[in-house]
């Protein structure tokens, strides 16, 4: 399995801060906002991951993470010209992908819960074709919306109804068997100019090949998007860290805790590191017999 992050897109709903970085850079409470995307990648024990971003960006994201070889990982970055529609990206990573299986997340959506890890897994075990998540919503007409049977049958897929047939949200989180840059490659422009990925998803859905799995009660998913958006992050992962004196988010400590680095590694990382906060978190990690909680 491979993973791609797309972190394209001009983020006018964060203008003028987007005027100078792409939104998937500016910090979420205490750390860039593609860390959260990031973890999920890992949790899910994806080591490859494609980066794609504008071209001028690519290079900040060059700086933060390099190759990925400190955090035990293989990182690569291409480039989305324009921002065409999510789909896209499985055109622009048809080489990186290659004959395997690919999860897709975007760049600006935090998951957060219990056992997120074993939520993943399942969805992994149980994929035949492709896999969307999804999560109740108070204003599904805001966003892509899934309806579904008792038995979790996918029964239809729209973008911003007007009457929603659930109030279940699609979030941006999506899981692929081979040959999804073949079926992207065939899908038409939508209205907007944009592949859409709900209209990739509703070519499984046609096929029988597109399964739905549930984020429920106790789960967090934060869409950060707007300015509002992301101060409720924020103020979301400073109440949980506070609380429970754990990250959410952090990439040094889940590549630590999957054995993607050893402990040697991550002393290496830290002595490195700008003292202050986070370091002195990682410092604690590294001495720390404590078991972790696997939502990170």
């Amino acid at each position: 399995m491979k993973g791609i992050i797309l972190a394209g897109g001009k983020g006018t709903r964060l203008y003028p801060s987007t005027q100078i970085v792409c939104k998937q850079l500016l910090p979420v409470y205490d750390k860039p906002m593609i860390y959260y995307p990031l973890s999920t990648l890992m949790l899910a024990g994806i080591k490859d991951i494609l980066i794609i971003s504008s071209r001028e960006n690519i290079p900040h994201f060059e700086i933060l993470f390099g190759s990925g070889e400190n955090l035990g990982l293989k990182i690569s970055y291409a480039v989305q010209n324009e921002p065409k529609g999510i789909a896209e990206a499985f055109i622009i990573g048809e080489k990186f992908i290659g004959n395997d299986d690919v999860t897709l997340i975007l760049g600006d959506n935090i998951f957060y819960g219990n056992n997120f890890q074993s939520i993943l897994r399942n969805a992994f075990d149980n994929n035949h074709g492709a896999t969307i998540f999804a999560y109740r919503v108070n204003n599904p007409e805001e966003f892509g919306v899934v309806e579904f049977d008792n038995s979790m049958n996918v029964l239809s897929l729209e973008e911003k109804p007007l009457k929603p047939k659930s109030k279940y949200a699609v979030v941006g989180l999506y899981i692929y068997r081979n040959g999804v840059s073949s079926i992207a490659e065939k899908l038409l422009p939508s209205a907007r100019g944009e592949l859409e990925i709900t209209d990739l998803n509703k070519v499984y859905l046609k096929n029988s090949d597109l399964r739905v799995e549930l984020f429920g009660r106790g789960f967090a998913w934060l869409d950060t998007g707007n300015a509002d958006a992301m101060a409720e992050a924020s103020l979301f992962i400073k109440t949980v860290e506070e609380r429970q004196g754990l990250k959410i988010g952090c990439v040094e400590e889940i590549a630590y805790s999957k054995g993607f680095i050893s402990k040697k590694d991550l002393g290496h990382i830290i002595d490195n590191m700008v003292k202050g906060p986070y370091c002195d978190y990682l410092k604690n990690v590294l001495t720390s017999t404590e078991d972790k909680d696997e939502s990170f």
